[in-house]
């Protein structure tokens, strides 16, 4: 059996994901991601009413037209999570392919949102549901077969897939953190990856996420980062002025962490910003997380600014607002009140914190560099990276190559500088540059079996 892989995006940046692998006449799409920045560069980009040829133009979004090169049918579109450079592309995209997107079902209800915001194309793709442990075969040759094993992220129902054929498997292992105390789901099944590294054909081709490669030691459980939030809230607990929040949107345990820690310390929690109140609440309404009865979730700009009135009116020592904004962006809510366009007045000594780190990219350190600055300068005291990565560092790399034992290796989801501590300890381990470790890039084919 005949078994390629085509690297489509991903591969020259963090962001705008996209892997194909073909396995005889059929092919599997891994990620249809977004490349945020390319975006954010640009003023008032509404991306939902734009041509897919101007965003891969803009290097926005995968350029899929390599897809023309491989010789099979999509049998399936294939998210490993619901974040945007994973998802972002699908409503741009999937349409060119007649297959269903096949996810977990909290990805797949954050997919059917981006689909139905899309204003340019119509998406009809079907939308499968498919949860962690489960099987779906490939094709028609009935000798393929995907299975989704769960990993830990910073956002809920996140998985590996493999794809099993008799030439051994591939793992298509983006984007994961070893996490054996997660605050929210069940632990990264490292049982199931030593499993497959041991069956008789054994593990073909590994595609891996190198972002936190370069970095030693092993990668901290969320339970760490819940812990410190709580030391940081708490130590707020007798400050009668006003706490701000800001994390990801999609970090639902983190979200849930922060509502808890808020009641603890006598405040209201409110979650304000259009994508905290998405994330949050299809997290809820789908049962991954109770939040407090009557917790106030607002995304609407005049409901945000109605709930800052009332924050105003009635104290904001009474309140904690857990708001958008952790990487500076332009249109965020924590970047407005920065810049004092929200009824809410930042004051001397107010406490702002940042549970997140800055993405390392140009466009998100210069945004969240001006951001901080403008709530600097209104009093504003910063307590910044109350947070741990949702990516593997170099021991979690080391024990998946031990667990997985992969005859090929290739690195993805960093620039290609960022690739070079990942392929050291690839070497360490006796892979060689050019035979079975095979570092890329956008628009190029690597064949493993002929």
């Amino acid at each position: 059996m005949e078994i390629e892989i085509a690297t489509i995006g991903g591969y020259e940046e963090v962001g705008r994901q996209m892997t194909a692998v073909r396995t005889g006449d059929d092919v599997v799409v891994f990620d249809m991601g977004l490349n945020l920045s390319q975006v954010l560069i640009h003023d008032n980009v509404e991306t939902e009413r734009m041509h897919s040829l101007d965003l891969i133009d803009m290097g926005a979004i995968p350029d899929d037209r390599v897809m023309s090169d491989l010789e099979g049918d999509v049998q399936a579109i294939v998210p490993t999570h619901g974040h945007l450079d994973h998802i972002g592309a699908i409503s741009k995209l999937a349409h060119r392919y007649d297959a269903p997107v096949v996810a977990t079902p909290f990805t797949i209800e954050l997919v059917k949102q981006q689909i139905q915001s899309e204003e340019k194309f119509g998406v009809k793709n079907d939308l499968v549901k498919m949860s962690a442990g489960e099987t779906r075969q490939i094709g028609d040759s009935g000798n393929v077969e995907m299975e989704f094993v769960n990993v830990t992220h910073s956002i809920i129902d996140a998985i590996n897939p493999v794809i099993h054929t008799p030439e051994g498997s591939i793992v298509y292992g983006l984007d994961k953190r070893m996490d054996h105390t997660p605050v929210i789901g069940d632990p990264i099944d490292m049982k199931r990856f030593r499993e497959i590294g041991r069956e008789d054909e054994g593990v073909l081709c590994y595609i891996e996420d190198c972002t936190n490669a370069g970095r030693k030691g092993r990668t901290p459980s969320e339970s760490v980062a819940r812990n410190h939030l709580k030391d940081v809230l708490y130590s707020m607990e007798d400050y009668d002025g006003g706490i701000v929040a800001t994390t990801f949107s999609s970090h639902i345990a983190r979200v849930r962490s922060l509502v808890e820690f808020a009641a603890d310390i006598g405040r209201q929690p409110v979650l304000l910003g259009r994508s905290m109140e998405k994330y949050s609440g299809t997290a809820e309404r789908l049962d991954f997380v109770d939040f407090p009865e009557g917790l106030g979730m607002y995304g609407h700009r005049k409901s945000v600014d109605r709930t800052f009135k009332r924050i105003m009116n009635e104290g904001k020592e009474n309140f904690l607002p857990i708001v958008t904004g952790h990487q500076g962006e332009p249109r965020a809510m924590l970047t407005r009140m920065g810049r004092g366009e929200t009824p809410y007045e930042l004051e001397d000594g107010d406490k702002v914190v940042f549970s997140a780190r800055i993405i390392p990219e140009p466009t998100n350190e210069g945004q969240r560099y001006q951001s901080e600055r403008l709530l600097k300068m209104q009093g504003a005291r910063i307590y910044d990276d109350v947070h741990v990565s949702g990516h593997l560092r170099e021991e979690g790399h080391y024990e998946m190559l031990q667990a997985l034992q992969p005859q090929h290796v290739i690195p993805a989801h960093q620039e290609m500088e960022g690739f070079a501590p990942y392929a050291d300890l690839c070497r360490s381990q006796g892979y060689k540059l050019g035979r079975d470790l095979h570092v890329t890039s956008n628009g190029n084919m690597i064949q493993l079996v002929e």
